[in-house]
């Protein structure tokens, strides 16, 4: 079984960044930091990094509902081999500023649409995602992320 040590070796290949949402109970004080505008509930954010050639879960970072995906990443101060090339969805846009082999998804300027070049890559990164996506929903499908975290929310 790999670890998060695993990281800082060279014989991975490829890993997958995501983060999943996990329902909690509403906290009695401070409820505003764990509000998710999005799943219109109180969460905490689960980020899973894999490895896209076993599948393997290398880390899982917790944090508060309302903090932004690419922030976790930052915080977690993972470290990870330079020449591990790193996929993730478009919530980690910064990626590649702190890794010139970070990947995500090339979004539209206000003004102008995807060159068909653009939006291959896009399918093409969307398509080697998948694993992670999958990890996502096995956590939920057992049951680790799905339902409403009972315990303290501090750790």
């Amino acid at each position: 079984m790999k670890s998060r040590n695993h990281l800082l070796d060279g014989d991975l290949e490829t890993i997958a960044i995501d983060v999943t949402e996990q329902p909690i109970e509403r906290p009695t004080k401070r409820q505003c930091l764990y509000y998710s505008g999005k799943q219109k509930l109180h969460t905490i954010k689960v980020q899973l990094v894999i490895c896209l050639a076993t599948l393997e879960i290398l880390s899982v970072v917790c944090r508060k509902g309302k903090v932004h995906d690419y922030r976790i990443f930052k915080e977690s101060c993972l470290a990870i081999a330079p020449e591990i090339n790193k996929l993730a969805d478009s919530g980690y846009q910064g990626i590649a500023k702190l890794y010139t082999n970070g990947y995500t998804p090339i979004k539209k300027t206000w003004n102008q649409s995807l060159t068909g070049e653009a939006s291959k890559f896009n399918r093409e990164l969307a398509g080697r995602r998948i694993p992670i996506e999958h990890a996502n929903r096995w956590c939920q499908i057992f049951r680790i992320v799905k339902e409403t975290y009972p315990g303290k929310h501090r750790n």
